[in-house]
C-alpha cells in the first residue's frame, strides 16, 4: 500500500516538475515580447466595454471581436503611432538646417549620380548602410510586436468568456478565494487602464489641438516650441493623479510670459493660453472624461509609484506593467496576506485595506 502511495506521489512530483520546466521554457521564449503582451492587455481593457456592446447586437463573439479590433483597437494604435511619428518629425526638424550644413560640403548630387561607385563608397564610409539596416531591423521588430499585441487582443476579446468559464469550472468558482482575487484584479485593471490611461490619451489629443491652435493664432515671437512634443508630454504628465497637465502647460505659460516681457509687453496671449489650457486640459477632462471612463478609483499614491517606478525599471512598457504589478500586489494584501499571517482560511472577501482598491466581482456581474 505504501509502495502504491509512494509511486503516486513520485508520479505527481514528476508531472509538477515537467510543468515547472515547461513554464520556465515558455517564460524564456516570450520574455523578449513581454512588452507586446502587456501593451495588448492594456488595449484589451480599453476596448472591452465596446466589445460587450457590439456582442449584444451581433450575438457572435468572433464577429464582435473582429469589429472591435477594426473599429476601436486598430484606430487607437494608429492614433498613438501618428502622435509618436509627429513627435519624431518635430524633434528631427530642430536639427534639419544643421544637418544640411554638415552634409552639403560632402554631397554633390550630380557628381554622385554620375559616379554610383563613389556614392556607395561614401555611404559605407559614413556608416549609412549600417544605420539603414539598424532602422530597418527596428521597424521590423516594432511591426512584429505590434502584430503580436493586436493578435493577443483579438483572442482575449473573443475568448475571455471561455477562459473565465474554464477557470470557474476547473480552478475555483465564485465561492473560491482564487476567483475573488482575480475578479478584484480584473476590476482594478479596468479602472487603471481604461480610466487613467485613456484620460491621458484624451488629454494628449486635446493638447495637440490647443498648442498647435495657439501657434496658429499667436504672433510669431510668442509661438510654443515643439508643440506636438510638449502635447504628448502633457498627456504623459496627466497620468500622475491630481497633477493632470499642470507640469507642462504652466511652465509653457511662464515661458510665454518671459518672451512677451522681453519684447512687446503684451500678456494677452500668454494669459489666454493659460486660461484655455486650464479649462480644456484640466477642468474638462476631470469633470467629464475621467468620471465617465473610470467608474472606480485606486489609491492615488500607489498609482503614482506604479507609473514612475514601472517606466524607470522596465522602460516604455513599464507604463503598463507597473500598474499591473501594483494591482496584483494590492489585491494580494487585501484578500490573501492577512489570512496567511493569522493562519486563517482564505476566502474571496476583502479583509484588509478595504478602501484601497476594488472589491471582488459579484457572480451576477460576470457577464456584464
Amino acid at each position: 500500500m505504501n509502495d502504491i502511495i509512494d509511486d503516486t506521489d513520485r508520479s505527481r512530483l514528476a508531472w509538477w516538475l515537467l510543468g515547472i520546466v515547461l513554464a520556465a521554457v515558455l517564460f524564456v521564449a516570450v520574455r523578449q515580447f513581454l512588452g507586446a503582451f502587456v501593451f495588448g492587455l492594456f488595449v484589451y481593457y480599453a476596448v472591452r466595454p465596446v466589445d460587450r456592446r457590439i456582442e449584444r447586437r451581433v450575438d457572435s463573439s468572433g464577429l464582435a471581436a473582429t469589429a472591435t479590433l477594426l473599429v476601436v483597437a486598430l484606430p487607437l494604435v494608429l492614433l498613438v503611432g501618428y502622435l509618436a511619428a509627429r513627435l519624431a518629425i518635430e524633434i528631427g526638424a530642430v536639427s534639419t538646417e544643421r544637418v544640411v550644413a554638415l552634409v552639403q560640403p560632402y554631397l554633390d548630387v550630380s557628381r554622385l549620380v554620375a559616379n554610383p561607385r563613389e556614392l556607395v563608397s561614401m555611404l559605407r564610409q559614413r556608416d549609412a548602410l549600417r544605420v539603414g539596416s539598424t532602422l530597418f531591423g527596428t521597424a521590423t521588430a516594432v511591426l512584429i510586436r505590434l502584430s503580436l499585441a493586436l493578435a493577443f487582443v483579438y483572442f482575449l476579446v473573443r475568448d475571455d468568456h471561455r477562459v473565465a468559464g474554464w477557470f470557474r469550472s476547473e480552478v475555483g468558482d465564485e465561492r473560491s478565494a482564487a476567483y475573488g482575487y482575480l475578479s478584484a484584479v480584473d476590476r482594478d485593471l479596468e479602472s487603471v487602464y481604461l480610466g487613467n490611461t485613456l484620460t491621458a490619451l484624451a488629454i494628449a489629443v486635446l493638447s495637440v489641438v490647443v498648442y498647435n491652435g495657439f501657434n496658429a493664432l499667436a504672433p510669431a515671437g510668442l509661438t510654443i516650441p515643439f508643440p506636438t512634443a510638449l502635447a504628448l508630454l502633457t498627456g504623459v504628465a496627466s497620468l500622475v493623479p491630481l497633477v493632470v497637465g499642470k507640469l507642462v502647460y504652466v511652465p509653457i505659460a511662464a515661458y510665454l510670459v518671459a518672451v512677451a516681457a522681453r519684447g512687446d509687453p503684451s500678456f494677452v496671449y500668454p494669459l489666454g493660453f493659460l486660461v484655455v489650457s486650464f479649462l480644456v486640459l484640466d477642468i474638462i477632462p476631470q469633470t467629464f472624461v475621467q468620471p465617465y471612463v473610470a467608474g472606480r478609483t485606486i489609491h492615488v499614491g500607489l498609482t503614482i509609484f506604479a507609473y514612475v517606478l514601472g517606466t524607470t525599471l522596465f522602460g516604455w512598457y513599464g507604463l503598463f506593467l507597473g500598474p499591473l504589478l501594483m494591482v496584483l500586489m494590492v489585491q494580494f494584501v487585501r484578500i490573501v496576506f492577512t489570512e496567511l499571517v493569522h493562519d486563517r482560511r482564505i476566502t474571496p472577501r476583502v479583509t484588509a485595506a478595504e478602501g484601497l482598491g476594488s472589491s471582488p466581482r459579484s457572480p451576477s456581474a460576470d457577464d456584464e
